[in-house]
């Protein structure tokens, strides 16, 4: 039977002498992984956020559950080996799959085992980002899909979200999608010289010539050696390439708001996080964008790093990013 691998991290119990329980809220922080999407990379990060949340005073009223899992795929025991005939997971494929985990999680421990939260906050992730954005337009758009969740806000870190083809890294990856043979193929290529490659040497070279720490290098080791996870990864990645492509939020994000207006809801606020020199987001259009959403204070906060924290920050900047995250939340959610 197929299982999916999730990171799951409760709230600690409030305390009752100075909180009204039943007055207090429930809030899903649903965490959706980047390319590939294998959420133990993630582990330091939501851990991290987790004792950040539990430490913020403003944030005691409020039971936060921390969640996340991995995207369909990446892992060799969630599915059935993929063939000519059974590829690959595509963009749609882990909207719906990430959909459909929304559904059916509930409140954990507390007076309000079993109901439905009062809210979600969805954090995404490289294309992760995308496909929270995506989720929210849907939920906004047909909340009779998925009447009990409610997403109220948006933390977007490192969002590839259009034009992912123009981006240096994305450009490559395109040109490998678009090249007659090459593109079909490119898997078998990699999962040669993967099974031929000794995992122990696999693992020297990730550790010590990329310079990951040993949590990253287990899990690149243990993805790179799998059945599918790299066909995964490579037949995912160019269908981003063909799907994140014109710029649909410019319009989408507006839509967004009208949606929530007209049932009544609170628009979601977003916060977007971009780096400042990402090999998987152009610059210019980066820039556009933040010059398109400007006006939209009420509802969007766009920071573009100061620093030089890279794209992928889950293998070395985990610390850095979940305390940018734990503050945000408390503007979002703090009790003043």
């Amino acid at each position: 039977m197929a299982t999916i691998h999730f990171l799951s991290y409760p709230p600690r119990p409030l305390d009752s002498k100075s909180i009204n329980e039943l007055r207090s809220r429930d809030i899903l922080i649903f965490f959706i992984p980047g390319n590939p999407g294998l959420i133990d990379y993630y582990e330091p990060f939501l851990s991290a956020l987790r004792g950040l949340i539990d430490g913020t005073a403003s944030l005691q009223h409020t039971r936060f559950h921390i969640y996340g899992q991995d995207l369909a795929g990446f892992r060799d025991n969630d599915h059935e080996p993929f063939t000519a005939q059974r590829k690959p997971h595509d963009l749609e494929y882990q909207i719906q799959h990430s959909l459909a985990a929304l559904k059916q999680l509930r409140a954990g421990p507390g007076p309000r085992t079993g109901f439905p939260y009062d809210e979600l906050l969805l954090i995404g992730h490289s294309v992760g980002a995308y496909i929270a954005l995506e989720l929210c337009r849907r939920l906004l758009h047909n909340p009779g899909s998925a009447p009990h969740v409610t997403p109220s806000s948006g933390i977007l870190l490192f969002p590839t979200i259009e034009h992912i083809s123009r981006s240096p890294s994305g450009w490559k990856l395109n040109l490998l999608r678009r090249t007659p043979m090459l593109g079909d193929y490119a898997h078998l290529i990699a999962q040669t010289f993967l099974h031929i490659c000794p995992r122990s040497v696999l693992y020297w070279v990730v550790h010590q010539i990329l310079r990951f720490p040993r949590h990253g290098a287990e899990i690149t080791t243990r993805w790179l050696k799998s059945r599918d996870g790299v066909w995964q990864a490579l037949h995912m990645g160019m269908d981003e390439m063909r799907v994140i492509g014109e710029d649909r939020w410019d319009d989408e994000l507006w839509e967004i708001a009208h949606d929530a207006d007209a049932h009544h809801k609170l628009a979601p606020k977003f916060f977007f996080f971009f780096g400042r020199h990402d090999h998987w987001v152009a610059n210019h259009y980066r820039d556009q964008f933040i010059r398109r959403r400007q006006k939209q204070v009420e509802r969007t906060r766009l920071i573009v790093d100061e620093g030089n924290i890279p794209h992928a920050f889950c293998i070395r900047h985990s610390e850095t990013v979940a305390e940018k995250v734990s503050t945000w939340i408390s503007e979002m959610y703090g009790a003043n």
